[in-house]
């Protein structure tokens, strides 16, 4: 659906240009801002900030035939055999591979979940943002994360190559994943983890002078890298933060993870706040729910300790809606910036409840949400006409790489209670009255 504001293409060629500089970066996503709607709502306080009931309205500008390619889309999605079918399909290299293959996934999932093929094309759209990717190995990762989990269980190891950063383990982490003493980092790591260290460094102040928002690092889709990569990211962080508490400059932006693994991530996000406040630096976070659920339970049952998953999807939603409440009190006294990334209209509308009751301003550049293209477009419409900032993240890349991508929101979206069940009734509403409007000449 096309709901973003176009801009001039010369803003994502020049953060194409900045990835191109560092060979390992690769940018893979955009995130564009919605343009102010001219319903936009007041800054009246309401119970329910966000509203749905008038499809007219939230899909005001919208054309009839892109409420129907999405429709058909989601429709499509929704039927579990055929998304099985055709994952099962994406995941045969050798039909992926094939002309025929890439040209199918291009006219149906790839044309509703990403935004083109080259950064030209996402150019097209719009960009604020470069996500920079493959900061290290994934193997290097996962040999300093055991160091840093042993430190944390043997405070008398020394790691010299470890920096001063925010705390990314607590007592409560998933320490049984190193459960004995790993061996130390030899030259060659400790000099791939120095440039590592360096690769965010070296953008920052590039990006920063840009005025416009960097994503650093990759996304590890397992526990046990996962805590090296958050300390990379702090670092960097740490070093390129100048303002001060109440400081309107840009925040250090590092993602938490409140659902994967969820047991923790309370505490987690805690230590991280107050070691910001002792630093006196406005610490940013973007809010997400965890994935991989069961590939966290497979790998505790291998070890015969107890999940780090909560047991049901209420707890985990109550975690992230705790999570993003938490934060939004420290926006309102200026300690924080946060990201609240969902798909989930109950903690959109909770968060934005809890924003307004809080006086934190929608305009407050603190306080942002964002969707994935493809997903949740009713949520960022509504979020968008109630005033508040609001963007989609626009994947781009060649088809071949970004199949497992593609599976995994062909994955979320399958069967007919699936998370697109919303967008679904939202959509068949507006058409039945755009239908019923230019049939009979009235809804």
């Amino acid at each position: 659906m096309a709901i973003a504001s176009r801009v001039p293409k010369r803003v994502l060629s020049t953060f194409a240009a900045e990835a191109r500089a560092v060979p390992e970066a690769v940018a893979a996503v955009t995130a564009v801002p919605l343009p102010t709607s001219q319903h936009q709502a007041s800054e009246r306080t309401t119970t329910r900030p966000l509203e749905f009931d008038d499809t007219a309205r939230l899909f005001a500008g919208e054309p009839t035939s892109s409420l129907v390619r999405t429709l058909a889309a989601l429709q499509a999605l929704s039927v579990g055999p055929l998304v099985d079918v055709a994952t099962a399909a994406l995941r045969s290299p050798a039909i992926a591979g094939s002309a025929l293959g890439k040209a199918a996934a291009r006219a149906t999932a790839y044309r509703h979940f990403c935004a083109g093929e080259t950064a030209g094309e996402a150019a097209g759209v719009a960009s604020v943002c470069i996500k920079i990717t493959a900061l290290c190995p994934i193997a290097l990762l996962e040999k300093t994360s055991d160091l840093l989990r042993w430190q944390l269980k043997h405070p008398s190891l020394v790691l010299p190559w470890k920096t001063h950063s925010f705390p990314i383990l607590s007592d409560s982490s998933p320490l049984y994943l190193t459960p004995s003493e790993p061996p130390a980092l030899t030259a060659d790591e400790e000099r791939e983890l120095e440039l590592a260290h360096d690769r965010p460094a070296r953008r920052g102040p590039a990006l920063r002078g840009a005025r416009h928002p960097a994503a650093r690092g990759r996304r590890v889709r397992h526990g046990p890298a996962r805590h090296r990569l958050l300390h990379l990211r702090r670092r960097a962080g740490l070093q390129h933060q100048q303002g001060r508490l109440g400081h309107r400059g840009p925040p250090h932006r590092a993602r938490h993870h409140p659902g994967l693994p969820p047991r923790h991530a309370r505490d987690r996000l805690e230590a991280q706040v107050r070691a910001a406040e002792k630093e006196r630096v406005r610490l940013g976070l973007k809010v997400v729910r965890g994935a991989y659920m069961a590939r966290e339970a497979r790998l505790a049952s291998s070890l015969g300790v107890p999940s780090p998953v909560h047991g049901t999807i209420q707890d985990t939603h109550d975690c992230y809606n705790g999570c993003a409440a938490f934060l939004l009190d420290r926006v309102r006294r200026g300690h924080a910036s946060v990201m609240l990334a969902t798909h989930n209209v109950e903690s959109g509308q909770l968060a934005a409840a809890r924003a307004q009751e809080l006086g934190v301003a929608k305009s407050d550049p603190n306080l942002q949400f964002a969707q994935l293209m493809g997903m949740a477009d009713g949520l960022s419409l509504s979020l968008r006409n109630a005033g508040f900032q609001v963007s989609k993240y626009l994947p781009y890349g060649p088809v071949d790489q970004i199949i497992p991508y593609l599976i995994r929101r062909a994955e979320e979206n399958r069967g007919m209670l699936s998370a697109s069940s919303f967008d679904r009734q939202l959509l068949r509403k507006e058409l039945v009255r755009r239908v019923k409007t230019a049939v009979v000449g009235r809804e």
